[in-house]
């Protein structure tokens, strides 16, 4: 449904904040992008599943690990990918009619 596609953009923009913010602190920042690194790629596989999912999560890791990157909008562009660029679309409920006959 429209909920769940906004629903896991909302997600993917807070995981993106939260790997920005490490960058922002001056000293302990780093450490906290080793810690919050394997979190985001397993975030993003629960988020995106199948061959997509396991390479956004193994470059959400690189990308959280390597200095500097944090920058990099990772959950945002591959919901981008997901929902604009591949397509997918979202499952609409259908409505089915029954007529009671007496």
């Amino acid at each position: 449904m429209q909920n769940e596609k906004y629903k896991t953009f909302r997600k993917g923009l807070l995981y993106d904040a939260i790997g920005m913010v490490t960058m922002a602190i001056p000293v302990i920042g780093p450490f906290l992008d080793i810690i919050w690194a394997p979190l985001a790629a397993k975030k993003m596989s629960d988020m995106y599943k199948g061959e997509a999912g396991k390479v956004a999560s193994v470059v959400v890791f690189i990308e959280e690990v390597l200095p500097f990157t944090d920058i990099i909008p990772t959950f945002t562009l591959m919901w981008v990918y997901t929902y604009v660029f591949k397509g997918v679309k979202t499952e609409t409920p259908q409505t089915i009619e029954v007529e009671v006959i007496d």
